[in-house]
């Protein structure tokens, strides 16, 4: 993994915006009519090397795929899994979404109706068999792109994400919920091996490790407690064996774009997110409910082999940052944790489920990425 040694290096969480033909395309797809696979293959090869161009003329660093052909971040994982049942109805919000709805009802009986925009339908997930990996032609479709994508660019170097290993829907079939994990890891764990070895670095999407820490006004402290570090467990167990430097975490709190007036302060979070075995960690920052928390590493000892990457660019708003409000917040955290373990980053995906109508706007998201690299420039200026 390449770090800031010599200047401030730049990045985004993963998810973009998918061309409308392959939503047309995908939609047919994730709701299991008939398509055309070849066209599909084509179009997400194209919007591949189209969106690291676009990455690469922004001025991004550390590119990746935009997860052209993937459906979601996470339900993806429905074509590359076995062991799971599903049907269309109303997920099972996570407990801070709850606790949300029930203070902002209005607000979310709007929010909500935009998932209508999204091309797979929203499906209730249940595990009811052995889970097993059956992902390869997938993942090395994936890589191919990226590659053939790659060698028309110059950048620093790429990542790829991959879902953590979680509970993708409810467990039916398995004795308890580490049981459930570690299986579920031990099947991701198929996918990790192929990116790094691909030469790429491996980005662990993981918004469950701040939902299981979230107060759901059901489970106490010690429950939650427990929880996260079976969590952290299977993570690790997954990732046993693959260099540090390989890997990046990406944790966040999710796709909730509403108030957050519930969210857990992210210093009850960062120390979990450290047991976690990579090399660097990617978090909200530019969300202004947790703009401040820079300061709490001042107070959290940061490994001397670790680097972290603040989200700088909002991922719930169209406003475009200032890249002097950029180069500020990169200077600050370099100030506490050195200037050459800091990456400026994103706070999560752009378009974390393939949607005809993501939250900000494509050409936005154009805005915000070179506005990121002048901060990092101008951060950069200052800092060396």
């Amino acid at each position: 993994m390449k770090t800031s040694t010599d200047r401030i290096l730049t990045t985004h969480v993963g998810s973009l915006a998918r061309p409308e033909a392959l939503l047309d395309t995908m939609k047919e797809k994730a709701h299991g009519r008939p398509y055309d696979s070849d066209l599909f293959a084509r179009q997400v090869h194209d919007a591949v090397a189209d969106i690291v161009r676009l990455q690469a003329d922004c001025g991004i660093d550390v590119v990746t795929d935009g997860e052209m052909g993937k459906v979601s971040f996470f339900t993806y994982v429905l074509e590359r899994l076995t062991g799971y049942s599903t049907s269309e109805g109303e997920p099972v919000l996570p407990p801070s979404w709850k606790v949300e709805i029930e203070q902002y009802p209005d607000y979310y009986a709007l929010y909500l109706g935009k998932y209508k925009n999204a091309v797979s339908p929203l499906m209730m997930m249940e595990c009811v068999d052995d889970v097993t990996y059956i992902g390869q032609d997938d993942v090395r479709s994936d890589i191919a792109n990226l590659q053939d994508a790659l060698a028309k660019v110059d950048v620093v170097e790429a990542f790829m994400p991959s879902a953590s290993p979680s509970g993708f829907g409810a467990n039916k079939h398995y004795k308890d919920e580490l049981d459930y994990e570690m299986v579920v890891g031990e099947a991701l764990r198929e996918e990790y091996l192929a990116i790094v070895d691909a030469g790429f670095v491996l980005q662990v999407d993981d918004p469950w490790l701040i939902e299981i820490l979230s107060d759901d006004g059901h489970s106490s402290e010690a429950d939650r407690d427990r929880a996260a570090r079976h969590h952290i467990e299977a993570i690790n167990h997954s990732l046993r064996e693959i260099p540090t430097d390989l890997i990046r975490l990406h944790t966040c709190y999710g796709l909730n774009h509403g108030p957050r007036t519930n969210d857990i302060a992210f210093r009850d979070v960062a120390p979990y997110m450290l047991l976690v075995n990579a090399g660097a960690y990617s978090f909200e920052v530019a969300n202004p409910r947790h703009m401040h928390e820079w300061k709490i590493w001042k107070d959290i000892s940061l490994p001397d082999d670790k680097v972290l990457i603040p989200g700088l660019l909002g991922h719930a708003q169209n406003y475009v940052e200032h890249p002097e409000l950029i180069a500020d917040m990169i200077c600050q955290y370099a100030s506490v944790v050195g200037k050459e373990r800091v990456i400026a980053g994103a706070d999560c995906g752009y378009s974390s489920r393939a949607s005809y109508q993501p939250e900000v706007h494509p050409s936005v998201v154009v805005e915000k990425f070179k506005a990121l690299a002048q901060g990092a420039a101008i951060a950069s200026e200052r800092l060396w």
